[in-house]
């Protein structure tokens, strides 16, 4: 019987895929199922429905719907330097590279709600790159892009925050750049003044410009393979010759086809480099 339910039920799951995809073109059917099953099992009972099927009657005929689906399948789970050790890689070996050049493009795919985006801003800042900088920064859910670009995280979050900054190598205190009010912490609104933010989809649009430095973290282990080979060409394809691409502790070139047009850079911190080729 749990068979039948579970093969039922990813039938409908397909199915709201494409009714998003068709209604909104928002295309989540390259996305790993297990994932997609998981984040609607938990969307169908917090929202009350008794099926997938009743959700994705709701959503086709109530556009107000939609924002609370993308909760569900856009991942917004991030903090300021994450990972410290893949910022301070950043700021040891990747930052005395783009000093080379006149003037950069930074491109931060899937930003969620902003954290790493401040946190490679301030980075620039503190290695005197951020005047000569232009960041890019896009996501699929425009409330996360919302959140993004207001820059307003919860105060309990920055002790977490400061934490990480340190061991990244930060060369003040993190209060230097934020201010609190009541229970929020506002981040300094100097910090988005070299900053755009855009809707892009990894999944349908095109080459985003030309970039110096990629870093597209924790979001292709969401993807199915072929959409991971995707993501990776358009990286490729948008950075400049010798450019960086920064993956999650998670995620690798390995297996895709187009791992041959970059080198490891720092194999640990899964960062590389755009090869000649």
């Amino acid at each position: 019987m749990t068979d039948t339910f579970e093969k039922v039920e990813d039938i409908e799951i397909r199915l709201l895929l494409e009714a998003l995809y068709h209604r909104y073109h928002y295309d989540f059917r390259s996305y790993a199922m297990s994932s997609v099953r998981r984040r609607l099992r938990q969307a169908r009972e917090n929202l009350g429905f008794a099926t997938v099927s009743a959700m994705q009657e709701r959503v086709l005929h109530d556009p107000d719907m939609l924002p609370q689906m993308l909760r569900y399948l856009t991942v917004q789970v991030s903090e300021m330097f994450r990972d410290p050790s893949y910022f301070l890689a950043i700021r040891e070996t990747v930052v005395p590279h783009l000093r080379t050049y006149p003037s950069l493009k930074v491109w931060i795919a899937g930003c969620s709600t902003g954290e790493e985006l401040y946190s490679l801003v301030i980075l620039f800042r503190e290695e005197g790159l951020e005047e000569r900088t232009l960041f890019y920064a896009t996501d699929i859910n425009p409330e996360a892009l919302e959140q993004a670009t207001a820059g307003i995280y919860d105060a309990e979050r920055v002790r977490l925050f400061s934490e990480n900054y340190r061991q990244a190598g930060g060369k003040t205190s993190l209060s230097d750049y934020y201010h609190s009010n009541y229970n929020r912490c506002i981040l300094d609104k100097s910090l988005r003044r070299n900053v755009v933010f855009s809707d892009h989809s990894l999944v349908t649009d095109q080459v985003f410009g030309e970039m110096h430095f990629v870093s597209c973290r924790n979001v292709m282990i969401y993807f199915d393979r072929a959409l991971q080979d995707r993501a990776v060409g358009l990286f490729k394809d948008s950075l400049l010759r010798h450019g960086f691409l920064g993956l999650g502790s998670k995620e690798s070139l390995r297996f895709s086809r187009h791992a041959d047009a970059f080198r490891d850079f720092v194999r640990k911190e899964k960062i590389y480099q755009r090869t000649d080729s």
